[in-house]
This record gives C-alpha cells, sequence and structure tokens, in this order.
C-alpha cells in the first residue's frame, strides 16, 4: 500500500511514518508537509534513505499541490494540523485555515479519486469532564471549548459528511495527550525537561491539578494504523493511554527523573478556557481492533527524559532563531 501522510515531519505524524516503514515492508510513503515551525526533517533523518520514503514540501490547503499526490497514492492518513492550544487562543485563524480548508482540500481530492481516507483528530472536541464523570466515549456529542478544539471538531464533521454524503471511505481516530521523542519544546512534558536541564522555572498553569490521559507516541501510531487497516469504515475510534494524571504531578516525576528539587516549579496565571479533565475510554478500540497501551507513564517519561538529554542539540535549535518565538509563547498567553 501506497500512503500519503499528512504532516509527516511533525511529532506524531514522523513517529507514524517510521511506524510503517518499521512494521509493513511492502509499503510505502509520501510524506507531505509544509514544515512550519512544528515540522522537522531532522525527525526522519534515520528513514531518509529507505527507498520506499520521499519527501515532498507543501500545503495541505495548495490544491495544486496536494491533488496529484493523492490520485498517487492509495490511502491518506491526515495529521497535519495546527495544534498548540496556547497559540489558537492568540490568533484562531491559522488554526481555521489549516484544520479546517486544509482538510476540505484534502477530502475533495479523496473523493475525486475515491481513496481511503484517516482522519487522526484528539479528544478535545468532546470538551472537559468534571472530575467523576466517565470518560469520553465516540457516542458523545461535540462540545469543543478553545479554537483549537473547534478547528478539529469542524474538521472531524466534514470528514464524516464526506463519508455520508459521497461515500468516500473514511475512519477517524481522536486520541488523548501524547507525549515522547521529537516534541516540540512547547507543550508541558518536552517544555519542563527542556527547563529541567537548564535548571530554569517550569511554568505550571493554575493550581496544576488538570488532569489529563497521557499515551505515549508509539502507542498511539499504533493505533492510528490499526484503524486504518481494520477499522471499520465510517466509524471513530478512541485512543488513549489510561494514564490520567494531574499536570502537577506530570511535572514532579520530571523534577524527580532529572534529579532536581521542586523550588524549580513555577505557578503562573491559568490560561483562559482551561478544561479541568479530559479522559478516554479505549473499549471499543480494543474490542474491534485488539488495541492497547504498551509504554506505561513511567516507562515512557523516563524514555522521553533520556532522549532529550541525549539530544539537546535538537532542543536548542528549536528554541533558537525563528522558532524562538514558539518555544516562548507559554510564558506569554
Amino acid at each position: 500500500m501506497k500512503l500519503l501522510v499528512t504532516g509527516g515531519a511533525g511529532f506524531i505524524g514522523s513517529h507514524y511514518i517510521r511506524y510503517v516503514l518499521q512494521n509493513h515492508p511492502d509499503d510505502s510513503v509520501v510524506n507531505l508537509d509544509a514544515l512550519t515551525y512544528a515540522g522537522n526533517l531532522e525527525n526522519l533523518r534515520d528513514v531518509e534513505s529507505d527507498p520506499r520514503y520521499s519527501f515532498v514540501k507543501g500545503d495541505i490547503c495548495d490544491r495544486d499541490t496536494v491533488f496529484p499526490l493523492v490520485e498517487q497514492c492509495d490511502a491518506v492518513v491526515h495529521f497535519a494540523a495546527e495544534s498548540h492550544v496556547d497559540r489558537s487562543i492568540l490568533d484562531p485563524s491559522g488554526f481555521v485555515r489549516t484544520n479546517v480548508l486544509g482538510t476540505q482540500v484534502l477530502l475533495d481530492a479523496a473523493r475525486q479519486y475515491n481513496k481511503r481516507f484517516h482522519h487522526v483528530s484528539t479528544d478535545e472536541v468532546y470538551g472537559a469532564l468534571g472530575p467523576n464523570d466517565p470518560p469520553f466515549h465516540e457516542e458523545l456529542p461535540y462540545s469543543p471549548r478553545s479554537p483549537y478544539s473547534a478547528s478539529k471538531a469542524a474538521s472531524d464533521h466534514l470528514v464524516l459528511a464526506y463519508r455520508h454524503t459521497y461515500n468516500l471511505p473514511v475512519t477517524i481516530s481522536n486520541c488523548s495527550n501524547n507525549y515522547g521523542p521529537f516534541q516540540f519544546p512547547e507543550k508541558l512534558i518536552p517544555l519542563a525537561i527542556s527547563n529541567i536541564m537548564e535548571d530554569k522555572k517550569v511554568p505550571v498553569y493554575g493550581d496544576g491539578l488538570q488532569v489529563r490521559d497521557w499515551i505515549y507516541v508509539v502507542d498511539h501510531v499504533r493505533g492510528v494504523d490499526l484503524v486504518l487497516r481494520n477499522g471499520t469504515i465510517g466509524e471513530t475510534y478512541c485512543l488513549g493511554g489510561q494514564a490520567e494524571v494531574p499536570n502537577i504531578e506530570i511535572v514532579k516525576t520530571l523534577l524527580s527523573l532529572l534529579a532536581k528539587d521542586e523550588s524549580l516549579i513555577e505557578y503562573v496565571k491559568d490560561r483562559p478556557g482551561h478544561d479541568r479533565r479530559y479522559a478516554m475510554n479505549i473499549t471499543k478500540a480494543q474490542r474491534e481492533l485488539g488495541f492497547a497501551p504498551s509504554v506505561t507513564l513511567a516507562q515512557g517519561l523516563k524514555e522521553t527524559v533520556q532522549w532529550y538529554q541525549d539530544n539537546r542539540e535538537w532542543v536548542e535549535r528549536c528554541k533558537s532563531g525563528e522558532y524562538q518565538e514558539y518555544y516562548t509563547i507559554q510564558y506569554t498567553i
């Protein structure tokens, strides 16, 4: 099978490409990525010489780029998205353009050539949970609460509309918070690791008791691949790590792994509209696909910390030059 992977130079997309090349020797991958600040070809340096892999720099909103690539593939796996909630609060326009209009262009191309289409989405489309609420599941109504999650909800609805209107063979996966190697240091875990390694303060929003369900990125991409190959057309699958932990406990664990004390924690003004809890019910994916997370949070955090310690130059490049504004945005929101 020949796959077109959008956003394949990003954090999750690059792990998916590596997973496919390692586990499906008869497959090939075309990586379409605009190489914005979070897209980095260094993430795929270990596979760039593989003859089954090729890269195209381009914007998913550009029909002249997208349509020929979709025509030549068997399936589209759509990771490309603006994904940082803080930046969506500052400027929603780029999120609407990429996440909604870009998805529409890809769907139009998939419709024209009748291609299999898998859309990678987020748990945030379901809104927020109270402390005693059951986890999110596939039958819940959407209730996005940030410009980012609203843009992803809109793209999910477009995907399902193309299924019902044009009979396009689509699936969707909604996943909880990812972490692991190659994550751009604007998100909680890589930002905290980077700051701790430099003995800098680690910003924690509000009281730090916001709960997230954490999944190691390799488990996520394995789930995406299961949905692509074995999922029921027209269905949505929730993927998660079954590891609900408050943000402050994540930070304290990272401090312990890096042998630093809690004096580096700095509580800052909470983010506008900050959701208190997300969690995923993965029963459907377990039952239909045999999906289950294989990496515990303790193991995954340990491996992630080790990777960032071993790749300090990669982190420094993320924090310098034209990307510096993205690295520091969490301090300014």
